[in-house]
């Protein structure tokens, strides 16, 4: 995929906290042991497939402004590789950041779409629906 200008990750390694990876024994809301001090990856060229397969919804959809930075909206958006859902993913330490109201926009228009969508942060999960209402999974 051809990079965006201006969608780079930069300084961003919200991926590198946010998401569990099972390969590493990385929990969801702790920053990876490989994630460097000044951003990017210390093992890049030996990551886990897992790392390799992840795309950041940010940077590859030129409809997301740079507001939407998951850094800086504490919300990493992204289709789920495992089903047709799309996720957003937030840190387990501010597991309502799904709720700001740009995010929240962005996850009901995709709602309206037809899309599953659901938020996250660690263990647990949120359904959002079209009409903008949202259900905590048990």
């Amino acid at each position: 995929m051809l990079e965006i200008p201006g969608k780079a990750c930069g300084p961003c390694s919200f991926c590198c906290k946010v998401l569990e990876i099972e390969e590493l024994t990385k929990t969801a809301g702790d920053l990876c042991e490989h994630c460097a001090q000044s951003g990017g990856c210390s093992v890049y060229a030996t990551r886990p497939q897992v790392c390799r397969d992840y795309h950041c919804d940010w940077k590859e959809d030129r409809g997301l402004s740079v507001q939407f930075r998951p850094d800086r909206v504490g919300t990493l958006l992204m289709d789920d590789p495992d089903s047709d859902e799309y996720h957003a993913v937030c840190d387990p330490e501010k597991p309502f950041s799904w709720r700001n109201p740009l995010i929240f926009k962005h996850l009901v228009s995709l709602a309206k779409e037809g899309r599953v969508v659901v938020a996250k942060a660690g263990l647990r999960s949120w359904r959002i629906f079209a009409d903008g209402r949202s259900q905590e999974s048990a």
